[in-house]
């Protein structure tokens, strides 16, 4: 299980838009470069987010950066 993968299944239990944040986090993956431009694709998503898929963001990102 690579660390993607680690930190949505971390995060799941605490989410509500499970699989859209799964599709955002995978397709914003594939985009990036390496970890660091991921972590600056999914901040830029933040602000554009609405409550409460931002907090889906937020979650996952904090379990993300945990690993």
């Amino acid at each position: 299980m690579n660390r993607l993968e680690e930190a949505l299944f971390e995060a799941r239990p605490y989410v509500e838009y499970y699989d859209r944040l799964e599709e955002l986090v995978k397709r914003l993956w594939e985009k990036a470069t390496d970890e660091e431009h991921f972590l600056r694709l999914l901040s830029e998503e933040l602000p554009r987010a609405e409550e409460p898929f931002r907090t889906d963001l937020r979650i996952f990102l904090q379990k993300f950066e945990a690993l």
